[in-house]
């Protein structure tokens, strides 16, 4: 019977915390509205949740499943041009909103999300005092918002390496 637990124990790997809460991000992500980018975000503090947020349009407002995406394009400084879907409200945001909306304090949390968070996502994150930034993976335009919660003194961490790169840039 002792060789039996044993064996059971060492098939399993229970995820770290970060892990855990990465997958909950994940599954947030499952309710987002916008196929183009699907994204989920959970805030934690203690190892306990605040708030969960994902990639969807202001309340009362057509989402990009059921009307189809809203582009702008973006003029870069070195020339380029890309397409960005500004119908939704990216993960991040949704998830500081519910906490403003619930009266939930993030000061010293840690936030989960599927990729660096965007340059305005950011600005956002460091002036609620979140101190820690999970992500899966980086975006392919991270590079200011790397930058920013360096200089904020916010840990980034990366899941991975990998850069997403969206369609229809």
């Amino acid at each position: 019977m002792a060789e039996d637990k044993e064996i059971a124990k060492s098939e399993y790997n229970r995820p770290t915390w970060d892990e855990y809460f990465m997958e909950l991000a994940n599954t947030a992500a499952k309710r987002a509205t916008c196929n183009r980018g699907r994204s989920g975000c959970v805030i934690v503090k203690d190892k306990q949740i605040l708030v969960t947020g994902y990639v969807g349009s202001p309340v009362g407002l057509p989402h990009c499943d059921e009307v189809g995406h809203l582009f702008k394009k973006t003029f870069h400084e070195d020339g380029t041009i890309t397409n960005h879907c500004v119908r939704t409200v990216h993960a991040e945001q949704n998830a500081i909103c519910q906490a403003a909306k619930r009266g939930i304090a993030l000061e010293g949390s840690t936030l989960y999300c599927k990729m660096t968070p965007c340059r305005t996502c950011a600005m956002l994150i460091i002036n609620c005092g979140i101190r820690r930034v999970v992500c899966e993976k980086k975006y392919h335009a991270g590079e200011e918002s790397e930058a920013m919660f360096k200089e904020a003194k916010i840990e980034l961490v990366f899941f991975s390496d990998e850069i997403l790169k969206y369609d229809n840039q």
